[in-house]
Parts: structure tokens; C-alpha cells; sequence
């Protein structure tokens, strides 16, 4: 058997740990058992490992997992620290493949050496494990819960976390609410099985339609990336990263004992593979209960029918800012409408039956918008004197037709819940999916119109190999005309450029560009030079270009002046920003957004994983709030976005190209009118360490 079958699907299962009452061993021996496992020799046996060889709850005591002398498949270890690795030891000479490591103690705590220690033990004995301090896992499918978190549903969402709390929160809203789970993995300090190995497991798991994923921090950024995207082909997985802020970061850290990473860089590398990142558990558990319950190519158009007009009006206001169409219905719809409705009704979206509704009137509303739209949200406010069951009557009768031989949908919300319980249940019972609010609801349908089957792949490294051509020569800053040059034998436009060294070779290189022309210092201990008063523009004679060069050289006074660099001056041109730089998770990353001097007061920048393809290119164009201005707006021609997507690409595979590029900004890049192309107007190249071949300076 596989590792994987070893885990999720044992002969036999031995929890290793003491079995007195009150003791985490006998709460995981208490959870197995009531949830079936063990029970009948069909599905596996249940053993008990501790010192004593104390069994508990019918499940016979060993002293050691060697001694059991059946099948052992899975062990779940809830014994000390200190004696984890002995264990393990003890588990590979009875052939145990796979361990869940409850026990906490390890590196969340800064004892590495103990956690390096029973990753050692492991490898030696041949055990995969998930852990350790972790909460275990669920297999639903096999009655399996060797797990401290509540029994959930049975179902075909699969839950993925680094926090067990976290997971034990969807596992019981899973059994509060109806949401059917398939997999349940806490696991922990991943100091084996990690995130990324289950997001390759779940991918083919023919039990499992979607995946719940929280995540802390990853262990290869890449590898992650492809593991997202293999599931992502085939089905959603919706994300929480924690550690968005810094505040956030510093908790993850003393968390997990990982860093939680550049949240920008994870927002870009998760949309790269197609992921669904969310902000809330409450996100992630309404979409999973969504997606389970609705037609995945469901449309955007969505109706509200309520009988309270404050909860209806917000849940439009929530739609509409969550990207879904809450238009007002057609003439034929209120027609209808009207039919049956009395004249108090509100007939435009949403359509509001007031208090007086009944469970017929939902019934037909709900038919009637159908006929529109793709889906509906029935919104019941109740109070203690209406029968909402008779409501909920009359939705799930409209969801019953509507889901006969179409792709719409009828989701509710009913509320409040302590006035609701038996409608609610009898809902879901019914298959149709309840929500807290009428918020949540609309987002919730929002985050399953966003999902797509990825239909690209993320083109990763490979065929990517370092360049032979002539690289820098020292660490740290290259001057700007050794960069420009480097960057026009990489196929990165450039403009014309002379490099003078005085003020008589400045003159010379003005009039073979030609007047007007912008004159920047050169030194390697200036790299913002508009901050000094580096860059003159617009320099329009000799006399103006001797004077420049002298003016440069005083402000160089004292900080390894080298000279000038010359450019025509560019103008009727756009200003944007081409950025690489290296994250320590994901490695090199591209930045794109509005150029110039603001760049840092606007923050308008829209990352992703180096390289990039040319969808992801263009999408980074359209993803910057400032597009309209490279679109054309009042008439002007658009910008040269065809030229722009070309040398994004050729960029973000510089740092392969060239292993020691360390950050590259290009800022500004000057967009021209459509069909113009792009030139490169300033550049900053910063190399990890010196190379062996210089690259000559050109004059």
C-alpha cells in the first residue's frame, strides 16, 4: 500500500499514548471509536500502544506496536516529546508506513533539535508522518477520525490546515451547518507531509470537490505553485493566508516557527494558479458549502427576494460590491410579479414580499426571477409569531424546479438563528444551502462565479538556463551605461545614450544625439539621482550642456563621480515601472505599475512570480488602477501595450538568465502611442556578488 492508502485509508491503527480517562490518548481512542473505525474487521482494527499496554474503549493494550502482531498501518502518536522518536523507531520494525504526531513540544516552541530528531527517526524507520503538533485527520469516507476536532458530515469538501484550531472551527460549523467533508489533515509543523504534498494528493482524490487550504507559510514557494495549479485544473481550492500584516507576521513566526513571507507576493502567486483567496474562515467555510451545493458554471446575475427591506438592501449593496449583476428585473418579471403580489410589494431588485409573506409567494417569486436571472437569494428575517417553515417551504419547492434541467440556483437565509433552527434544518436537509446572512450568501455565489478551471499553465523556470554572454563585474550598484547596454544585448529597448567623462565629451555627445537631450550623473553612490538634482532635462545648446555637466559634477563632489549619462529627451510618452527582486519563499518576482517620481506615493503595482507568460503579462496591464491611462482616455490614442506585454516577458527572465541579479528597476519605461513601441528611460541593477567577466563601458 501506498503512503498515501496508509493514511487515509489504514488496515489497522494503533494510538500511541496513555489511556487513562482525561489524557489525550484516550480522547483520540474515545473519537475513533464513536465515529465507527474499528468497530468491524471490514474497515480496520484499533490498538492501543503505551507502557502499560493498557487498552481502553474495547480496544486491546500493547507495550509496543512490534507486539500487536496484525497489520499496523497508522500509528497516532500522543506520547511525550522526548519519547516521539523512539516510537517512530519502534513503528518502522512493525511496518507502519504513516504516523499523525500530535504531540506538541517541537519547533512552534523553538526546540528544533528535538523536531530534527524525529524527522531523522522517520527517515531511518520509513514512516511518512503529518506534525507533529498537529490535531490529526479525517477520512469520512472510511469512518476514520483520529482527530481532537469534532466529527463532521460526510461530503466532498476537503480541509487542509496548519492551524488545527482553525480546521476545528469548519469541522464544527461543518456539523452545525450541513457542510459535508471528505478530508480533514491538520498538519502542523509540517516537518514532513506538508501542504504541498497533500494539494498533490487531493488533486486526484476522486472523494474530495473542492479544498479549503489555511496556510501560515509555505516550504517552496514554487513547488507550491505547482501543486496549486495541478489542483486548480481540476478543482477550487479556496485559500486563507495568514500574516497579511505585520502584526499578523510576528504571530504566525511565533506560531509556527516559519516566516509568514511577502503577503503581496502570495496574493500574486496564489492568482497565478488559479487560486480563490479569501479573508475570513467564514469565507472559506460559505464558499466550500457553495460550491457543493450550486451549479459551478453558475452566471453572475443574481436576484434577492426577502420579506425585510433593511437585510435585502444590503445584501444588494454586498453583491454589487462583490462584482455580482443585481439589475432590476424586466417588464415580463414584474408582470408577473404583480400577478400575484399586492401593490405594497417592492417589484424592482430586491423584491421585497414584506412581512406578510407566504410560503407560496416565495415560491413563485423565486420562479418568476429565475426566468432572468442565474441565481436567487430568499431572505427570511423572522420573528417568534411567523411560521418560517412554511417559508422554507416554499424555497425549497422553487429550488426543486429550478435545479431540474437548468444551471440556476436558490440559496437561502434564513435568520435569526435561534428563531429559524428547525427551517434551516429542514433547508439543508432538503439540499438547499443556508447562510448566516444575506451578505455572506451573495458573496459566497460571487466566489463560485469567480472560479475557472485554470486553462494556463504558470510556465515556471525550466528551459531557463544562465546566459553565457558577458556579465558585471562587482557587487552592488552597476552604473547606468554598463545597464543600458546589458539591457539592449537582452532585447530590452533602449534609448540612444552617449557616457561622457567631461564636460568637452559632454558637448560632443550632445550634438550627436541632438538637442534637446537630459544629462544624469553617473556614480555608484547615487542611485536615486532626482533626489539630488541629478537629472537635468531639456538641455538645449552647448553652452547649457557644458553648464549641466558642471553642475552634475559638483553635486558628484565627493561621491566617486564618474560622469554623465545622455539620452534624447523623450516626450508625448507614458510613465510606467518594470521591477524584479527576489522573495526568500517564491524566488524572482516581477512588478509592474505607474512610473516616475510617484511610484512610492501611489502604490500602483501589480506583482507576480518570475517568469510570466504573456496572459499573465497582459493581466498585470489590466490589473494596475492606472490601465485607463495606457487604454487612451478622452481621445487620446492608445498606448503600445502590445510592445509593453513583449518586454514585461523578455524582463521577468532576466534573473535566470542572469543567477547573481539580485533587484533590476527600470523606472521609468516610456509607453508610446500604439504601434511606437517602449523605451527604457532610467535603470538600477543591484548583483548579488562579483562575477568574473566585466562588462566594458561603452562611450
Amino acid at each position: 500500500m501506498m503512503a498515501w492508502d496508509r493514511l487515509f485509508y489504514p488496515r489497522g491503527v494503533a494510538v500511541i499514548g496513555s489511556a487513562s480517562e482525561g489524557k489525550l490518548g484516550y480522547e483520540l481512542i474515545r473519537q475513533i471509536r464513536e465515529g465507527g473505525y474499528g468497530l468491524s474487521s471490514d474497515l480496520g482494527r484499533l490498538f492501543v500502544v503505551n507502557p502499560k499496554g493498557q487498552g481502553a474503549l474495547g480496544a486491546p493494550g500493547y507495550g509496543a506496536v512490534a507486539r500487536i502482531g496484525e497489520p499496523v498501518d497508522l500509528a497516532v502518536i500522543a506520547s511525550p516529546p522526548a519519547t516521539v522518536p523512539g516510537v517512530l523507531k519502534d513503528c518502522g520494525e512493525a511496518g507502519v508506513a504513516a504516523a499523525a504526531i500530535i504531540t506538541a513540544g517541537f519547533s512552534e516552541v523553538g526546540n528544533d533539535e528535538a523536531e530534527q530528531e524525529v524527522v531523522d527517526a522517520a527517515e531511518r524507520s520509513g514512516v511518512r508522518f503529518v506534525g507533529p503538533n498537529c490535531a490529526g485527520i479525517v477520512n469520512t469516507a472510511h469512518l476514520l477520525y483520529p482527530s481532537l476536532e469534532t466529527r463532521p458530515p460526510a461530503g466532498t469538501a476537503a480541509v487542509v490546515t496548519q492551524s488545527g484550531a482553525v480546521g476545528g472551527l469548519v469541522l464544527a460549523w461543518a456539523k452545525q451547518y450541513g457542510l459535508g467533508i471528505s478530508k480533514f489533515v491538520s498538519y502542523g509543523n509540517a516537518a514532513d507531509l506538508n501542504e504541498i504534498d497533500l494539494l498533490e494528493y487531493l488533486a486526484d482524490d476522486p472523494e474530495t470537490e473542492v479544498i479549503a487550504l489555511y496556510i501560515e507559510s509555505v516550504s517552496d514557494g514554487r513547488r507550491f505553485m505547482e501543486a496549486m495549479q495541478a489542483c486548480t485544473e481540476r478543482k477550487p481550492v479556496v485559500v486563507i493566508k495568514a500574516g497579511r500584516t505585520e502584526a499578523g507576521q510576528r504571530a504566525t513566526l511565533s506560531h509556527t516557527g516559519s516566516m509568514a513571507g511577502a503577503d503581496r507576493v502570495y496574493d500574486a502567486a496564489l492568482k497565478q494558479c488559479g487560486a480563490l483567496r479569501v479573508q475570513s474562515v467564514e469565507e472559506v467555510f460559505d464558499f466550500c458549502k457553495a460550491f457543493v451545493s450550486v451549479p459551478s458554471s453558475l452566471g453572475r446575475r443574481v436576484a434577492i427576494v426577502t420579506n425585510s427591506g433593511g437585510p435585502g438592501v444590503m445584501a444588494a449593496d454586498r453583491g454589487e460590491e462583490v462584482g455580482l449583476e443585481i439589475s432590476q428585473p424586466g417588464p415580463g418579471v414584474q408582470e408577473r410579479l404583480s400577478d400575484f403580489l399586492p401593490g405594497h410589494c417592492a417589484l424592482e431588485n430586491p423584491i421585497d414580499l414584506t412581512v406578510q409573506a407566504t410560503g407560496d409567494w416565495y415560491r413563485r417569486a423565486l420562479l418568476a426571477v429565475l426566468d432572468e436571472y442565474d441565481a436567487a437569494v430568499a431572505i427570511n428575517v423572522s420573528t417568534p409569531y411567523l411560521d418560517s417553515l412554511e417559508l422554507a417551504e416554499g424555497v425549497r419547492e422553487a429550488a426543486a424546479l429550478a435545479a431540474s434541467g437548468s444551471e440556476k440556483a436558490v440559496v437561502a437565509s434564513f435568520l435569526p438563528e435561534e428563531i429559524v433552527t428547525e427551517s434551516v434544518a429542514y433547508l439543508e436537509e432538503q439540499g438547499v444551502p443556508n447562510f448566516a446572512t444575506g451578505e455572506r450568501a451573495v458573496a459566497a455565489l460571487s466566489l463560485v462565479t469567480q472560479y475557472e478551471p485554470l486553462d494556463r499553465q504558470w510556465i515556471g523556470s525550466d528551459g531557463l538556463a544562465p546566459a553565457s554572454a558577458p556579465i558585471f563585474d562587482a557587487d552592488g550598484p552597476v552604473l547606468e551605461p554598463q545597464a543600458m547596454a546589458w539591457l539592449e544585448e537582452n532585447g530590452i529597448p533602449v534609448p540612444a545614450f552617449r557616457f561622457a567623462k567631461t564636460g568637452d565629451e559632454a558637448v560632443d555627445s550632445c550634438r550627436e544625439l541632438g538637442y534637446p537631450v537630459v544629462m544624469k550623473i553617473v556614480s555608484p553612490q547615487i542611485l536615486h539621482k532626482s533626489d539630488v538634482g541629478g537629472v537635468i532635462l531639456d538641455v538645449g545648446s552647448d553652452e547649457e550642456a557644458r553648464r549641466s555637466f558642471g553642475q552634475l559634477e559638483r553635486i558628484g563632489t565627493g561621491k566617486d563621480f564618474r560622469g554623465v549619462v545622455i539620452y534624447p529627451l523623450v516626450k508625448d510618452a507614458q510613465e510606467v515601472l518594470l521591477g524584479l527582486s527576489r522573495d526568500p519563499q517564491f524566488g524572482p518576482v516581477v512588478a509592474f505599475g505607474l512610473g516616475g517620481i510617484y511610484t512610492e506615493i501611489w502604490e500602483d503595482v501589480a506583482l507576480r512570480v518570475a517568469p510570466i507568460g504573456r496572459d499573465d503579462a497582459e493581466e498585470m496591464v489590466r490589473d494596475i488602477r492606472s490601465y485607463p491611462l495606457l487604454e487612451g482616455v478622452r481621445g487620446e490614442r492608445r498606448r503600445d501595450l502590445d510592445a509593453l506585454t513583449d518586454v514585461l516577458i523578455r524582463f521577468s527572465r532576466l534573473p535566470f538568465q542572469y543567477p547573481y541579479l539580485r533587484e533590476l528597476d527600470l523606472n521609468p519605461v516610456f509607453v508610446f502611442k500604439e504601434g511606437d513601441g517602449v523605451v527604457v528611460g532610467d535603470v538600477r541593477v543591484i548583483t548579488e556578488r562579483g562575477l568574473r567577466q566585466g562588462y566594458p563601458e561603452r562611450g
